[in-house]
């Protein structure tokens, strides 16, 4: 039992250390996927809305505006995410090798419930730093009246808790969950099975390890990623704009729950407003999970010997 709780934690800590490392590359990308999928925007395109969002607010205060509670979310949600998801996928693995089966004989619902399972366990735990993101990512867009001009995660996390309630910070959970047992359920679990599958061809040579097996990764990763965001982006527009709406003097808000968002965006924009920021959604998810897989990979083997996923 201590073993198996020592072997969680460093998968957790390997994962929140290259989730790290991923949004550090990407959280402009984050930035710009916020701004477009909340209230009140109108920009062109991506590059648009990077271009205002840069020559408006700089680099620091603009595309890496809570970047704080990027590398926090990592620590809660991406640690749970990928590193519950590898302890779950190695216990399998072991359970094949004891039960004298294949070790990667594991069939792909299985895999989509262990991605599930985690993608849901991370974003429970993480929503707060995902309430922070949102908030701090889409700041520099509202009204001066209406900013709130955060200092940094801590800043943004406590006075929510102190002006709105602690329960605030989870504001938007249901679809928040939902969102990520989705988008994890499909990332890890067709990363899993294209990997192993593109192995199987011997295109990227024995045992998939050209190149010490990132252009298979790599591969896998982007499809899966694609799927992933097809699946999640209506889930994620309507967590944004939850996550983002201010509360009016008589307590009231704009959306009463997921599904009457749902229903208010379906019916002022229109089905295709739900896939709003699609574009910048996938360009951040898919160098987002090629990256973080990748070190969360490279590291795995490096200190345990074995593949993570």
């Amino acid at each position: 039992m201590v073993a198996a709780a020592g072997a969680l934690v460093v998968k957790m800590v390997i994962a929140a250390f290259a989730g790290m490392g991923a949004a550090t590359i990407c959280h402009p990308l984050d930035v710009i996927r916020v701004q477009m999928q909340t209230e009140g925007s109108e920009y062109k395109s991506p590059l648009d809305c990077a271009t205002q969002v840069y020559q408006k607010n700089g680099l620091r205060k603009g595309l890496y505006a809570g970047i704080s509670a990027a590398y926090l979310r990592q620590w809660l949600y991406g640690s749970c995410r990928i590193g519950i998801y590898a302890f779950l996928l190695e216990n399998a693995q072991q359970k094949n090798l004891a039960e004298g089966l294949p070790k990667n004989q594991i069939a792909l619902g299985a895999r989509l419930l262990m991605g599930m399972t985690s993608g849901g366990i991370g974003s429970f735990v993480g929503t707060p730093s995902e309430l922070a993101l949102v908030r701090m990512s889409n700041d520099s867009k509202l009204p001066d009246k209406q900013k709130r001009n955060y200092n940094g995660v801590v800043d943004c996390v406590s006075r929510i808790a102190k002006e709105e309630g602690v329960l605030k910070l989870w504001t938007g959970a249901q679809v928040t969950v939902i969102r990520a047992m989705l988008l994890s359920a499909c990332a890890l679990a067709f990363t899993s099975e294209i990997k192993l599958r593109l192995t199987g061809t011997g295109i990227f040579g024995d045992n998939g390890q050209m190149l010490g097996g990132v252009p298979l990764l790599f591969c896998a990763t982007l499809v899966s990623s694609l799927i992933a965001n097809i699946v999640s982006n209506p889930f994620d527009v309507v967590k944004s704009r939850m996550q983002n709406q201010q509360t009016a003097k008589d307590g009231s808000k704009q959306y009463a729950s997921m599904i009457d968002c749902f229903g208010q965006i379906i019916k002022k924009d229109g089905v295709p407003r739900l896939w709003a920021g699609f574009v910048p959604a996938f360009l951040k998810l898919a160098p987002y999970t090629v990256i973080s897989l990748i070190l969360t990979e490279k590291i795995t083997m490096a200190i345990t010997g074995k593949a993570a996923l």
